[in-house]
């Protein structure tokens, strides 16, 4: 019998890939994990958790403007580097917490790229280590267009780590990172421009979400310019840049002090030996796995952002988690990828679980639908002019509910219940029969009325 170094061989040291390392190491599992960069991966190191505290951060404007309101005398100041410099501390704190969790479940950390050499063998820094099973949890990274000019733009990467914070700031792209890096460098000060090429932000969510979020983003005072292409980016001698923009055949030139591609991401698979084991990977790079995350290399496994699934960090711990459990817990587990609930953290927040209005239409012979919006009954006293919206889609034949939308202030939070009951397959009698909190956004949820048909 073939011995081996490690019975599980993990690279990549981010949600994912730890959380496979620490189940697997509780089933005695021998576990060792490489990491190229910094323990935590994408959402700890240079994701959602950094983005999250400034969006914090850029949303203390509006409730300081508010405070007034409600008899508060304010005089604030804003310091990019002091935000900076908190939150470098914070995310070296949870590195370290990322690195004790390895060592306390008995786990190998080899800093270092990880190439594979073989079906069972890797090489960090010209050492070589085997392993009964690999698994690769490596993630993905911002995608930089081909246009002239190109290098003189940033990413989200770059974005946490800007010396001083940039005047004006036009964002390619608006998706996820697109509208929330929006809101950041808007809400802290800049003035910010977002130029993207498709007909409406947001692509794959509900339609009712995508043109609500837009006009709320306008509402604030974010220049968001839709079917516009970027064609080139100059350096100007004063350190400015000349960004060339196209919409509807017009180019218009741009000067701004920063240009940030929020243009998608790819898994990081390059460079890692992975063809040359024989793993497939799809046209964009990623690797292609089966329910229990298994590539077609038995030995081969992988989960999160490199597989292009659900690329969010609950999704990863899962599938890290199911395969631990499938190797070395005696039961094979797979993770069920559908009503994951995703949220946006833009400035208002988008919360959404199930299907949108126009999937449902496909999928079902006659889908209900139910809206609202209001305004926060916070921005009552100030005067605030932002609305919320709720929204729920529903199975007319089973009166199912398939697909809970919102738009406003805390709406993840919300969701991340309404989900339970999306996933619990609860029909919208059961929400009916809910009594509300009030006075509250979420109630709005259990009191909806005015119906609808689903457009098609």
């Amino acid at each position: 019998m073939t011995q081996f170094d490690y019975d599980l061989f993990v690279i990549g040291a981010g949600s994912g890939g730890v959380r496979a390392a620490r189940v697997a190491a509780g089933f005695g599992a021998r576990v060792a994990v490489a990491e190229a960069d910094r323990p935590g991966g994408t959402c700890v190191i240079r994701g959602c958790v950094p983005k999250k505290l400034l969006v914090y951060a850029a949303h203390f404007r509006e409730d300081l403007d508010d405070a007034a309101a409600y008899g508060w005398t304010t005089d604030a100041t804003f310091s990019w580097p002091t935000l900076i410099a908190n939150k470098d501390r914070e995310i070296a704190r949870l590195e370290d917490i990322y690195r004790t969790l390895l060592k306390s479940a008995g786990a190998s950390l080899y800093e270092g790229r990880a190439t594979l050499m073989d079906l069972h063998t890797i090489e960090i820094a010209a050492r070589r280590y085997t392993a009964r099973h690999l698994l690769i949890a490596t993630g993905g990274r911002p995608v930089r267009p081909e246009i002239p000019g190109a290098e003189f733009a940033i990413t989200s990467d770059e974005a946490f780590q800007l010396a001083e914070l940039p005047r004006r700031v036009l964002i390619v792209g608006g998706g996820y990172v697109g509208v929330e890096f929006g809101g950041i460098f808007h809400g802290l000060g800049a003035k910010v421009t977002i130029a993207y090429r498709g007909e409406q932000i947001l692509r794959g969510f509900d339609d009712d979400v995508r043109h609500h979020l837009h006009d709320e983003l306008v509402r604030k005072g974010l220049d968001v310019r839709l079917q516009c292409d970027l064609r080139s980016i100059e350096r100007r001698g004063d350190g400015s840049l000349a960004a060339t923009l196209v919409t509807a055949g017009t180019p218009q030139q741009l000067e701004v002090d920063a240009v940030m591609f929020a243009t998608g991401r790819q898994p990081v698979t390059a460079g890692l030996g992975l063809e040359s084991a024989g793993v497939q990977l799809d046209a964009h790079g990623a690797v292609i796995v089966d329910e229990y995350s298994r590539s077609n290399v038995p030995s081969i496994h992988a989960v999160g952002d490199v597989t292009n699934r659900v690329a969010l960090t609950p999704v990863a711990i899962r599938e890290g988690a199911a395969v631990a459990t499938t190797l070395f817990g005696g039961q094979r587990v797979a993770v069920d990828h559908r009503d994951v609930p995703h949220a946006v953290f833009s400035q208002p927040p988008v919360g959404t679980v199930g299907l949108s209005e126009a999937a449902a239409a496909a999928a079902y012979d006659s889908v209900d639908v139910y809206t609202a919006t209001f305004r926060p009954l916070k921005y009552t006293l100030s005067g605030r002019n932002e609305r919320t919206l709720v929204k729920l889609v529903v199975d007319a034949a089973s009166q199912r509910v398939v697909g809970a939308h919102m738009v406003g202030p805390d709406a993840p939070e919300i969701i991340q219940g309404i989900a339970i009951a999306v996933k619990a397959g609860l029909t919208k009698e059961q929400f009916d029969a809910t009594v509300a909190i009030h006075p509250t956004a979420a109630e709005e949820f259990v009191t909806l009325r005015d119906k609808r048909a689903a457009r098609r």
